[in-house]
């Protein structure tokens, strides 16, 4: 390993842990690899895991174009039960019976939001109303009203259904809030949803199977200053 190239500049592949934020994992790397220029493609959730791009020195000029890039996702929509975040970051705020869904309405309402849509992002998010990330609002519970984005989902595939918990893969453009889509999943299915797991499992042509883990490469960086 030259640590030295870095500074250079490379495009690192890395398994983002749960809970971290990407801004974590930027920051983590920056002391780590000692680089003044560093950045990330594509945020992933705190409460998400998987494929971060990473780009050091003169890459940092390619985050955007890599920013841009179709990305694919597995995880788990839970239907009957709402959160105001749409997903695990916030309390239960509704529930509903689903005894009465089949596979049919399920498969309808993956079918509905395939293709290209309409998708209102999350209140809970780091998009700007009136130059103030909108989750600072909706966390001090003022109303946020957001305007609907033009995305595609190329597809959405249901992999299995255990009570509650819908196994989803899910292919799309970028701008994609997969929390919106599970909250659209349950509205379209009248009884709510929120995402309770997410991976993210590629973006274009680079493949979470091939990312490091941070922590394990952050400990070869160190074992090679050591030598």
């Amino acid at each position: 390993m030259d640590v030295n190239a870095y500074t250079e500049g490379q495009i690192l592949l890395i398994d983002k842990p749960l809970t971290w934020t990407s801004f974590d994992v930027v920051k983590k790397l920056r002391y780590a690899l000692k680089v003044k220029k560093i950045g990330h493609a594509g945020t992933l959730d705190p409460l998400a895991t998987g494929l971060l791009l990473i780009g050091t020195g003169k890459f940092t000029k390619k985050l955007n174009e890599l920013q841009g890039l179709d990305k694919t996702y597995e995880g788990v929509i839970t239907i009957g039960k709402t959160t105001p975040s749409y997903d695990l970051e916030t309390e239960f705020d509704s529930e509903a019976d689903i005894s009465h869904l089949t596979m049919e309405d399920l498969q309808g309402a993956a079918l509905k939001l395939t293709g290209p849509i309409e998708q209102v992002p999350p209140a809970h998010s780091a998009v700007k109303v009136n130059g103030e990330r909108a989750y600072k609002k909706a966390r001090k519970n003022i109303e946020v009203k957001l305007d609907p984005r033009s995305i595609t989902i190329h597809e959405f595939q249901l992999l299995k259904v255990e009570g509650a918990n819908v196994h989803f893969h899910i292919s799309c453009s970028k701008g994609t809030y997969i929390r919106s889509i599970a909250r659209d999943f349950g509205e379209l299915l009248g009884v709510g949803g929120h995402l309770s797991s997410l991976r993210r499992t590629s973006i274009g042509e680079y493949q979470v199977s091939d990312a490091e883990e941070l922590e394990a490469f952050v400990a070869k960086v160190r074992a090679y200053e050591a030598d």
